[in-house]
This record gives structure tokens, sequence and C-alpha cells, in this order.
């Protein structure tokens, strides 16, 4: 019955690795083809589908290098990290300064008199 069990999960194993592999979306999964990665999920029971499991979820899956440790996005990460924005929300913030102190009342331009 054990051994029965334990077929059972390596037929699983196999046939779920071997799903993940094909609907994958990258050309060369964890840095190899997808026809490579599918005969040896195939012909190393289970071996191979460890392997494609491990590999394929592993940070640096897909690319030649693995991302350096402590390097960071490529990209901002919030808005204020951004220069783009950080710069669009000083000019707002100049062009509504400018509006208010056109749109004020100037207090040195009343006659004293009235």
């Amino acid at each position: 019955m054990f051994r029965g069990l334990l077929v059972l999960a390596a037929i699983g194993l196999l046939v779920y690795a071997l799903t993940d592999c094909v609907t994958s979306q990258d050309k060369r999964p964890a840095g190899a083809p997808k026809a490579l990665w599918i005969l040896a999920i195939i012909l190393l029971p289970v071996l191979g589908p460890v392997l494609w499991l491990v590999l394929s979820r592993s940070p640096g899956a897909g690319t030649s290098t693995p991302p350096a440790r402590g390097s960071r996005p490529s990209g901002p990460v919030a808005p204020d990290d951004d220069p783009d924005f950080l710069r669009r929300l000083d000019l707002e913030r100049r062009r509504r300064e400018q509006r208010d102190r056109r749109s004020a009342p100037h207090d040195d331009n009343q006659d004293p008199s009235a």
C-alpha cells in the first residue's frame, strides 16, 4: 500500500511539473530550453520534476546571471523615488503659489484714506 502511494505521488509530481513547464511563458525557463526540461521531467521520474520545481521558482530563474545580493530594482519603487514625479510635483506647487499670489488681494495697493 505504501509503495502504491509513493508511485501515485511520483506520478502526480510528474504531471504537475510537466504541465507547469509546458504552460510557462518563458522560452528558456530556468536557463534551459523547454524541450530539454520536458525530457528531463519525463526521463528522470522524481529528480526531473523536483529540479524543475526548485529551479523554475528561484529568484534568478530564466536569467543567465542571478540578481546581485542587495541590488535594487531598475525603476523607481515608490512615487517619492521617481525623479519625474518629484519634478512634476514641484512644478505644480510653484504654479499654485504663483496663482495664489496673483489672486490674493494686495494690501499695499489700497488707498489709506478710504
